[in-house]
């Protein structure tokens, strides 16, 4: 297969020098570096791009908006439970005294109250607690996403670090090479010493591809971390070099504060506030539930009876205002709230902390 390739020639100007090719250099040249600088992200940087893109972020605060409507859902034990309807119909038929056809509308209405239900201390609880669990979970959702994108950072810096550094020692190596390749042609050395810096030589080349290859995936967890798709963007360059630092730490104090401090921790802890709630609420059916129902009728025209009614003067239709109150208490069960109790509780423990 052959392929042609034109030829650039340098552009006389009117002075006859050949300004064009330098001017390309210097293009050339300043697009690469303002590139560069471009993709060189400092660790500032990182986390903050990491604190408004990283997708696992923007989950948990998608749930947190999630778990406020869940909480509506939970107090809404304690609210009315209100209706509201207007039937319509035709009466027609004959009666004594009575003839035609009649059209009517009845306006209904009807509000339901709790009274007393041992769910709805707990339920209220619940409702905090769901808030409570996205907001904890988002936080760890941000720990977790920033360590891992400083994690990301700092093994970059560390893996292009030793590229550089294998590369000197690879560059020495060669020069090691070919000065024994000299003195081997020229009579000075034998061949085992030639052949030993050659080897030495190539024992480099892996280690060098390896921590290339570390570079690069640290920064594709870099630019995961960042929300970047590496596919439309190029990949982040961390700047900045590594600064080593001794450090002592309390074994005792800090196991103490982190038992304290970590979010993870406090996630499970209020798992378990959750799951005792959510025992409570379903406990709740052992005991009785109280309700007050008020319900109307409100009839704008006369002469219309009930469905079924044979009488010409009883059972008409009228407005009417009727309140009521009622239990429901179940006795017998199968065990089926026995064992949702069980359930919740291993769902408790489960989270419980030892």
């Amino acid at each position: 297969m052959k392929q042609d390739c034109a030829q650039l020639k340098p552009c006389r100007g009117a002075s006859g020098g050949r300004a064009l090719p330098a001017l390309v250099l210097v293009s050339v040249a300043s697009y690469l570096l303002v590139l560069d600088s471009a993709c060189a992200v400092t660790l500032e940087r990182v986390l903050q791009t990491t604190l408004e893109k990283n997708p696992a972020i923007q989950e948990a605060k998608a749930g947190l908006e999630q778990a406020a409507g869940q909480r509506l859902v939970f107090r809404s034990i304690v609210w009315p439970h209100a209706e509201l309807g207007v039937p319509a119909g035709v009466q027609a038929g004959h009666r004594s005294g009575e003839s035609g056809v009649k059209g009517f509308a009845v306006g209904r209405g009807a509000l339901e109250q709790v009274l007393f239900n041992m769910a709805v201390p707990p339920s209220l609880r619940r409702g905090d607690v769901e808030v409570l669990i996205a907001q904890q979970k988002l936080n760890v959702a941000v720990v977790e996403q920033l360590h891992g994108a400083r994690l990301a950072f700092y093994a970059a810096l560390y893996n292009r670090s030793l590229e550089s550094i294998r590369n000197e020692q690879r560059n020495k190596l060669e020069e090691n090479v070919a000065t024994q390749k000299n003195r081997f042609e020229a009579g000075l050395a034998d061949r085992s010493a030639f052949t030993s810096a050659t080897v030495s030589a190539e024992e480099l080349v892996p280690q060098v591809e390896s921590a290339h290859r570390a570079y690069r995936e640290a920064q594709l967890r870099l630019a995961e971390a960042m929300g970047i798709d590496p596919v439309e963007s190029a990949l982040p360059q961390p700047e900045g070099e590594l600064e080593f630092a001794a450090m002592h730490v309390d074994l005792e104090s800090e196991t103490a504060a982190a038992l304290q401090r970590r979010a993870d921790l406090k996630l499970a802890r209020l798992f378990v506030r959750s799951a005792n709630e959510d025992q409570r609420i379903i406990a709740a059916d052992y005991y009785p539930e109280v309700a007050g129902r008020i319900s109307g009728e409100y009839v704008p025209v006369t002469g219309i009876h009930r469905q079924g009614s044979t009488s010409k003067t009883q059972d008409f239709i009228g407005s009417e205002i009727v309140e009521r109150a009622g239990y429901t208490w179940g006795v017998i069960d199968n065990g089926k709230v026995g064992g949702a109790v069980l359930k919740a509780r291993a769902a408790r423990e489960t989270n419980e902390l030892t």
